[in-house]
């Protein structure tokens, strides 16, 4: 057992932290025991877990769990990169989110997280031309988790959205690698048109919470909107902007704001 757990750890260090976290927290919790066993220690792979988790909170009278099960292996059957990106979401979150000490929370507690999750399963299902399936998705996502994401948005990997209520992002949206931001951020349109029409956020963004992005404008890399900011123009890389409409009010402050998390305009 002991050699199996470290060949495992050297396969994949995630999943193994993430088994050994469930381990103890089944020590520490008993009650929560079935639900530890079931979402996590009955599995062999991370992915096998997430297909499991996200079927289970995606279910209704519509669409039973097992139906919902068998889509999400298919999808991580498919593309490799929906599991590679879980483990890069999950390392942001414990990396970015004070209130993750442990691998095991996004996996079963943390909305933002599973959102996500459940957008990459859809954003399969879109590209693979089951774009109704992708839309039910999309719905019961959207009804579950309170984050509606269009399957067809393009979403990069290390990705923390925090609290995550009210997350809105469209469908010609795109969002970079190592992108954070909390709840009710707008990644919008501005009228009806129907081509390119939603925002292009660049990596290591950091997006307040209540921020709307409107239009299909970009925002350079590593650059920091402040909470309640509405953008309607382009933002330069490594800038902070503010306000409604949003102008820019200084630099980033760092090389990494999503990663520093530090939402300050310079009040200390």
């Amino acid at each position: 057992m002991v050699e199996t757990n470290v060949k495992l750890a050297e396969l994949d260090p995630v999943w193994a932290r993430i088994k050994a976290e469930a381990e103890e927290a089944v020590k520490l919790e008993p009650l929560l025991g079935g639900l530890v066993h079931s979402s996590i220690l009955h599995h062999q792979t991370i992915e096998s877990a997430l297909a499991y988790r996200i079927s289970l909170k995606l279910a209704s009278s519509e669409m039973p769990e097992q139906i919902l099960r068998e889509i999400c292996d298919s999808a991580h059957a498919a593309d490799k990169d929906i599991g590679l990106d879980a483990r890069a979401d999950i390392v942001a979150v414990n990396d970015r989110d004070p209130a993750c000490d442990r691998f095991i929370l996004p996996m079963l507690f943390f909305k933002g997280f599973q959102a996500v999750q459940a957008y990459r399963v859809a954003q399969w299902l879109w590209h693979d031309g089951s774009r109704d399936m992708a839309r039910f998705f999309q719905m019961r996502a959207s009804e579950v988790f309170g984050v509606d994401i269009h399957p067809g948005a393009r979403i990069g990997k290390g990705i923390m959205i925090d609290h995550a209520h009210s997350i809105v992002i469209g469908e010609t949206a795109v969002v970079g690698d190592n992108v954070s931001m909390l709840h009710s951020v707008t990644l919008g349109g501005t009228g009806k048109e129907e081509e390119d029409r939603h925002p292009k956020i660049g990596d290591g963004v950091l997006i307040g919470a209540g921020a709307k992005v409107l239009g299909n404008i970009k925002v350079g890399h590593c650059s920091r909107i402040a909470a309640g900011s509405v953008v309607l123009q382009e933002v330069p890389p490594c800038k902070t902007v503010a306000g409604v409409p949003a102008r820019i009010v200084g630099e980033a402050g760092c090389d990494q704001p999503s990663v520093a998390m530090d939402q300050m305009l310079g009040v200390r």
